[in-house]
Order: C-alpha cells, then sequence, then structure tokens
C-alpha cells in the first residue's frame, strides 16, 4: 500500500480536508445553507482557529444563525472575503504570529487546524485566562489500534515515540508519510486538556464528507454513480462504512459548546448502520442514474494494486477497520443528528457542478475511468 497517498486521502477525510494537512490552499468557497437554527439561549463569544476550510464556514454561519458573536483567527488567504461580514476577523499564523489574540476574551475557542500540540501550546498560553473553554477538534485516527472494530472513547490512543513532539512540523509530518498525524493529534488533545483542565471538549471526526469536499473520498461516488454505466464497487455490499456531513458536523460542535459539554466524542455516522451496498444504492437513488454495480472483491483489488485509487472504502478485516466501526453512542447521547444521504448526495454533487472543469480534475483522486475499465475487464476474464 502506498502509505502516503493512502494516508492522505483518509486523514485529510478526518480534518475536514486537505488544507487542514496544509496540501491544498486557495479552494474557491461555496455557498451554505444553515440547517435547523432557532435562537441559543445565550449568546457566546466564540474564537475559531481557523474557520475557513471545510467545516469551519459551516461552524461560523450557524453559530451566527443562534445569536453568538464570532471571531475567526487565520492567515486570510483561504476564501478572503467569503464569510459573513458579521464575522470578526483576526490575521496571523499558528506558527508564531499570534499577537492579535492577545489582549481579547472569549467564552470558548474552537481550535479545528491543529495538527501539531506545538500549535496548541502556543495558543494556548495566550488564551489561558482570557477564553474559559477550548475546544479541539481531532480525529479517530488517534486510535492506539486502528484494526479494532466498536471502540468508544475510553480506547488506548496511539503513542508518539519520537524526541521531542514540540519539534514536529508539517513538514516532518508529511516526511512521515503522515504516520505521525495520530501520534500527533493524540498530543494535541493532551496540550489542550492540559491548559484547561477539565474545560476542554475533544471532537474525533471521521471521515467528513459533502458539499466543499475536495479530497475526493466521498465526492468520487455521487460523481462516477451519476455518470452511469458499470461501476466497479469495492469488496462486498456488506462492508461498513462511517461518514459524516461536515454540516452535522459544524452545527453539533457549536450546539455542544451551548451546552458548555466536555470530555472527548467520536464524531462519525450515521445513527444506523451503513454499508457500501446501501452507499451506492442511495446515491444512484437519488442521482437517478442507470448505474450498475460490479463488486469485485479485495484480493482481487490488491492484485491490481488499485486500493488505493478507491476513495473511503476500507476491507473490513483490514488494518484500517477501526475507521469505519467506531462507537458513537456517547455524541448521539448529546445530541449529534444526521442529515440523509440524499440529501448529503445532492449537495456534494451542486457543489461540484460550481467547479470550474480544471478546479474539478484537480481534485480529483478516485479510480480513473480507463483504469476502472481495465480492472473490470480484468476481473470479468478471471470469472470465466
Amino acid at each position: 500500500m502506498s502509505l502516503s497517498r493512502r494516508t492522505f486521502l483518509k486523514l485529510s477525510a478526518m480534518v475536514g480536508g486537505a488544507a487542514g494537512l496544509g496540501l491544498i490552499s486557495g479552494a474557491p468557497v461555496f455557498s451554505a445553507e444553515v440547517g435547523a437554527t432557532g435562537r441559543a439561549a445565550k449568546s457566546l463569544r466564540i474564537l475559531i482557529l481557523g474557520g475557513t476550510g471545510f467545516t469551519g464556514p459551516f461552524q461560523v454561519r450557524y453559530a451566527l444563525s443562534r445569536g453568538h458573536q464570532v471571531t475567526v483567527f487565520n492567515r486570510g488567504r483561504t476564501h478572503p472575503g467569503e464569510l459573513p461580514k458579521e464575522a470578526e476577523q483576526l490575521l496571523g499564523d499558528r506558527n508564531g504570529k499570534l499577537d492579535a489574540l492577545k489582549g481579547r476574551t472569549w467564552d470558548v475557542c474552537i481550535d479545528n487546524p491543529a495538527t501539531l500540540p506545538v500549535w496548541v501550546r502556543d495558543a494556548a498560553q495566550i488564551l489561558k485566562g482570557s477564553v474559559d473553554r477550548y475546544v479541539f477538534i481531532s480525529s479517530i485516527a488517534v486510535l492506539a489500534d486502528t484494526s479494532k472494530p466498536g471502540q468508544d472513547e475510553t480506547a488506548p490512543l496511539v503513542k508518539y515515540t519520537g524526541e521531542d513532539p514540540m519539534k514536529e512540523t508539517s513538514a516532518t509530518m508529511r516526511a512521515s508519510n503522515f504516520a505521525l498525524f495520530g501520534p500527533l493529534k493524540a498530543l494535541s488533545e493532551a496540550e489542550a486538556e492540559k491548559w484547561f483542565p477539565g474545560k476542554t471538549l475533544v471532537i474525533r471526526p471521521g471521515y467528513i464528507v459533502g458539499p466543499g469536499d475536495e479530497s475526493d473520498r466521498f465526492t468520487y461516488w455521487p460523481v462516477r454513480v451519476e455518470r452511469g454505466g458499470e461501476v466497479l464497487a469495492p469488496g462486498t455490499t456488506a462492508d461498513p462504512i462511517q461518514i459524516i456531513d461536515a454540516r452535522d458536523l459544524a452545527e453539533w460542535t457549536i450546539r455542544m459548546v451551548e451546552q458548555g459539554t466536555t470530555g472527548p466524542f467520536n464524531a462519525v455516522g450515521p445513527k444506523s448502520k451503513l454499508t457500501m451496498g446501501r452507499m451506492l444504492a442511495e446515491i444512484k437513488k437519488t442521482t437517478n442514474s442507470d448505474a450498475r454495480f460490479t463488486w469485485v472483491d479485495t484480493n482481487f483489488l490488491t492484485s491490481q494494486k488499485v486500493v488505493d485509487e478507491i476513495p473511503i472504502w476500507t476491507s473490513p478485516n483490514g488494518p484500517e477497520a477501526a475507521y469505519d466501526q467506531v462507537n458513537i453512542n456517547k455524541a448521539i447521547s448529546k445530541g449529534l443528528t444526521f442529515r440523509s444521504l440524499s440529501d448529503t448526495t445532492s449537495a456534494t454533487l451542486d457543489w461540484f457542478r460550481k467547479q470550474t472543469p480544471d478546479r474539478q480534475l484537480k481534485m480529483r483522486a478516485g479510480l480513473k475511468p480507463e483504469r476502472e475499465a481495465e480492472v473490470l475487464a480484468a476481473w470479468h476474464e478471471s470469472r470465466k
């Protein structure tokens, strides 16, 4: 397996898109409708570190619709000027340019893009005493055993084995083929709790999907199924898959802030078990497609060396099985809700169609049409 590519597709999905890993910048913004809102019982002053990536804009819009005061802190390079004018903009950089955060107070800070414990430490040093609570957006990649299904928030976390985690950078993470991602996220969780003991909320998403999905982990499937014809479907119809719409994740995060909730929460979905078969069938129905699914087993895909080219799917018996089978009972008990798969599919396609052809091509990371045809032909030949 090509660890760097496969891990990129997975981990970028778990931190709200490739921009969260510093690998894609300047992506075109999209309009986002806010879901069911209503006013919060109390208006909060919310600081969002980031706020312009995948989930950030949804957080901003939803928080504003609930009557909160929102400040975003970022470099001002991604989607400049696209957030609502009601959101205050502070310019800076997590790499040592944090002066704009000094001398201000907020009720809560939501840390979206942090992948390095040094980023959490440096921000927390300034915000300690100026922010009452800290929300850290982590990832289920912090699990020590990524092959074990059904783990909840009490599961052991992966350990960092390097020399000094505070000296790790985005460059060293990429140089490790992202093997450092999980350990550094786990240390970042601990760093947040260190500075805000008993006042830290940790949210661990799985695969984040929906409008604005740039790494092709889910977008590939609505686009491919809508095109129709024979579609290569990986594994079996019963293979489990867990996803969460970026809008559901963002809005639930704001509601958790309103509740003052703390502690770790796995944040994936949907509520009931989702399989690859059900997902593809729902996408086909939503797109009114004539797609015909040919299910190709894992061993054959491996022999054809295309496992890396198939987004979001993971073998249920493989070393990354946990990514699609995490226990989410705790989050559901705290009000995590889910849009329909049809809604996510339609919204994703609507967003994708608005991108320029060049942009669409740049985002494509899934199985290429010509390679799909070759593998399907080989599969049929092997069945004779």
